[in-house]
């Protein structure tokens, strides 16, 4: 039945369906997930060996591979808070566990970190271009007369406003390009790692001191604290501060979780994984190689800030040959570092929506573009911030560095500590995976594991604050200004919820939808010969959905999810119908369980005077091969589904031209009910 011709007026059962095209999910591979978050956590190999160097001197290899082993246990940690969360990261985990205050506290910390990402890996990016003209344009007769610094400033405000722009646009980072990125990084340090190898089994080589030698910056505060000496187990976590940075990108595993397909758990423990392997192969080893063969001199001044350029340099070979590697590793660097500014803007701008719904954001941040769809206030603001950060830098990659570790490490200390207060706050919730070492007593694991990471985190947090002023100035002042905002948006937003009554406004524009008079505008979206239709109508009662998102394979199966509006209206092609707050709460859960399970559905509302005709149309138009409901609460499981082999008999008398057969069931608690259909 076609509900455009003008005969089915006269019975307009169906009239009007509604394509939530936000809920389209699109699940990706653990290699793909991987690859987003090693495009942010890999940056920092490119600089943090320089900037550990220029603090504490020639000990700083031991020191960055010993934060990659850390990496480790950070990564398990993320592991338990996405189990929990799949919508997660340390916004709503510490919100969960210590409630808004505490959680405003921490996404402003978080914040100085996504916004810090844009301006330390562009400026790494432009001093790593900057050497390599330096190196390049005297073979040519060029004078160049350009400091590094100077140009990676110019480098970083053009890369920052690049991004800002397409970002309003509504450009977003693909998992296809992050996979490419990471797989040509990954040949240049096996080419590194080889060529390392070989100079090493030439030169011969002496393993780096251990001996701390802090400069007085490096030492902020403490050097005027006689009594807080830089030595023993003090210095060591001084020292371990100073390398913490290369951390940076941890978050990324907590955005990205919702995305990673079936089955979810086991799929985060593999992106894990791969990330942990990389970051130590990558930044640890490659790091602990320069130190072995660069002279220490040389890496305290010519290489302090392109420390894998300097490698390519200074390995055993002819030097055209060493001069095509530069050239190599500045590139594929520069794709590595530009795409974490990308992800900066993407990370900072889905932080700061979020915060948005939760009302702690006032909505004149949230305005869309007209022509673009994007919250390009919130964009700008980032935008604008990273300049000026760049702008005060100078180019300054050690002082950026060190303003860096504050975010990063408050972070990680926030995260940690409410994952450590929810086991004793919520003791119901069937946790898929807890970090290790645990006592249980009752019903509560007490998480010996956690809290010794918690204590290392939050005193090598405090040694931070008192041997890093300018970071600690800086990353506290940015941090309560945006506590402030947050603070008063949000009392903003309950002054004006208390003047509006109605919340429905603009809420078709936020759902995203299409509306149409005709189900086959669903057609091209089904990529699949096999297809499901799951009507739901209870938010509470979802069991039938839950079977087929764990028996059904979305790579062979579509997944239809659909809801009817029984209306009372009989003019056909009506347009007064609007969603309403229970629409909202019905595919909110919807939308989350298909995240739960990594399955990609394609859901829908249609408005009829006839719910289980329009189920049946739904299904013969789409070509179902299987419905499957839940039980209805008033008619029970015989009479729902004699109920919907009357309709499918009236639709197939009426569609006499299709000759389609169904699988009908109904599925609840511990049962099932079926019927063939022809």
């Amino acid at each position: 039945m076609n509900p455009t011709e003008p005969e089915n007026k006269k019975n307009p059962r169906f009239k009007q369906i509604l394509v939530l095209s936000t809920a389209m999910l699109s699940f990706i591979s653990f290699w793909r997930a991987g690859a987003i978050v090693v495009c942010d956590f890999g940056s920092s190999a490119y600089y943090a060996g320089g900037i550990a160097m220029n603090a504490f001197g020639p000990a700083f290899p031991w020191f960055v591979l010993g934060v990659m082993l850390f990496a480790g246990v950070m990564l398990a940690v993320y592991v338990e808070s996405c189990a929990m969360f799949v919508r997660g990261g340390v916004y709503v985990v510490v919100r969960h566990a210590m409630g808004k205050f505490m959680a405003k506290i921490a996404v402003s910390v978080l914040l100085f970190d996504f916004v810090l990402t844009g301006p330390i890996s562009s400026i790494a990016a432009g001093l790593y271009i900057g050497h390599l003209l330096q190196s390049l344009l005297p073979l040519i007769n060029i004078n160049w007369h350009i400091p590094p610094n100077f140009f990676a400033v110019i480098f970083a405000v053009i890369v920052i406003t690049y991004f800002w722009r397409a970002n309003i646009k509504g450009i977003r980072e693909s998992s296809d390009s992050n996979l490419k990125i990471v797989g040509i990084v990954a040949v240049v340090a096996v080419i590194l790692l080889g060529w390392s190898a070989y100079t090493i089994f030439v030169r011969g080589f002496t393993l780096p001191p251990f001996t701390l030698n802090f400069s007085d910056e490096a030492l902020g505060w403490t050097k005027h604290m006689s009594w807080l000496k830089p030595i023993g187990f003090i210095g060591l976590l001084m020292a371990f501060g100073h390398a913490i940075l290369a951390l940076s990108g941890l978050e990324t595993l907590a955005q990205v979780y919702r995305e990673i397909e079936d089955p979810k758990m086991k799929n985060l423990k593999k992106t894990a994984a791969m990330v942990f392997i990389f970051s130590i192969i990558f930044t640890g080893v490659l790091t602990f190689m320069s130190s072995l063969i660069i002279p220490s001199d040389l890496i305290a001044t010519k290489y302090a800030d392109n420390l894998l350029s300097g490698l390519a340099l200074e390995l055993q070979g002819p030097y055209i040959a060493k001069l095509l590697l530069q050239i190599v590793v500045v590139v594929s660097g520069g794709l590595i570092l530009v795409g974490a500014v990308n992800t900066s803007f993407v990370g900072g701008n889905g932080m700061l929506n979020r915060v948005a719904e939760d009302g702690i954001l006032h909505d004149w941040f949230r305005n869309i573009h007209k022509k673009y769809g994007t919250t390009y206030r919130m964009i700008s603001l980032i935008a604008i911030t990273q300049i000026i950060i760049v702008l005060l830098s100078m180019g300054n990659i050690f002082l950026l560095g060190e303003a860096y570790a504050f975010g990063v490490l408050w972070s990680l200390v926030f995260d940690t500590m409410a994952l450590i207060i929810l086991r004793f706050k919520d003791t119901e919730t069937q946790r898929e995976w807890m970090f290790p070492l645990n006592i249980k007593i009752r019903n509560i694991y007490v998480p010996i594991g956690l809290m010794m990471v918690f204590l290392a985190l939050f005193i090598t947090s405090i040694m931070n604050l008192l041997t890093k002023n300018i970071a600690t100035v800086s990353g506290i002042a940015f941090s309560f200004v945006f506590f402030i905002i947050f603070q008063i948006s949000e009392k903003m937003n309950e002054k004006k919820s208390k003047l509006y009554e109605d919340e429905d406004e603009e809420l078709d524009e936020h759902l995203n939808l299409r509306k149409s008079l005709d189900i086959n505008i669903l057609l091209p979206e089904l990529k699949h010969s096999y297809r499901v239709l799951v009507p739901v109508r209870n938010p509470n009662n979802l069991i039938h959905l839950k079977h087929v998102l764990k028996s059904m394979d979305d790579e062979t199966t579509d997944i239809i999810v659909m809801s009817v509006k029984v209306t009372k209206a009989l003019e056909f092609g009506i347009d007064s119908n609007p969603i309403t707050d229970e629409d909202k709460d019905l595919f909110t859960p919807v939308v989350l369980m298909a995240e739960k399970y990594g399955k990609k559905i394609v859901p829908l509302i249609v408005f009829s005077n006839d719910a289980f005709y329009s189920i049946t149309q739904v299904a013969l138009s789409a070509k179902a091969d299987e419905i499957i409901m839940g039980v209805s609460g008033t008619m029970g499981a015989e009479a729902q589904l004699e109920r919907f082999a009357m309709a499918w008999g009236m639709l197939k008398k009426e569609e006499s031209g299709k000759n389609r057969q169904i699988k009908a069931k109904i599925i609840w608690e511990g049962r099932k009910l079926s019927c063939q259909l022809s």
